[in-house]
């Protein structure tokens, strides 16, 4: 199966929304590569980047689900890099 590699970016203003934001990561763990959370105090926002290696259809369904939650903010760049996983 093809995969891309990706980075889903995070901006989380609403914090209840943190922990449903974790669960739909966790059920694409095998695919993250490397993750960073921010909280920004300041502004009273959580700035989250995901790096991701996984079949394109599971990361735009997982930035679907990010992006359809209130107070939450969520853009992907895809790079150019594909393989092939298996």
């Amino acid at each position: 199966m093809e995969t891309r590699v990706a980075v889903i970016s995070i901006i989380v203003e609403k914090g209840e929304q943190v922990e449903t934001i974790n669960a739909l990561l966790h059920e694409c763990a095998d695919f993250i590569i490397g993750r960073m959370g921010i909280p920004y105090r300041r502004r009273s926002v959580s700035i989250i980047s995901i790096a991701i290696d996984a079949p394109q259809d599971v990361i735009s369904t997982l930035s679907g689900k990010i992006g359809t939650l209130s107070g939450v903010c969520v853009k992907t760049a895809y790079s150019q890099v594909t393989g092939h996983d298996g």
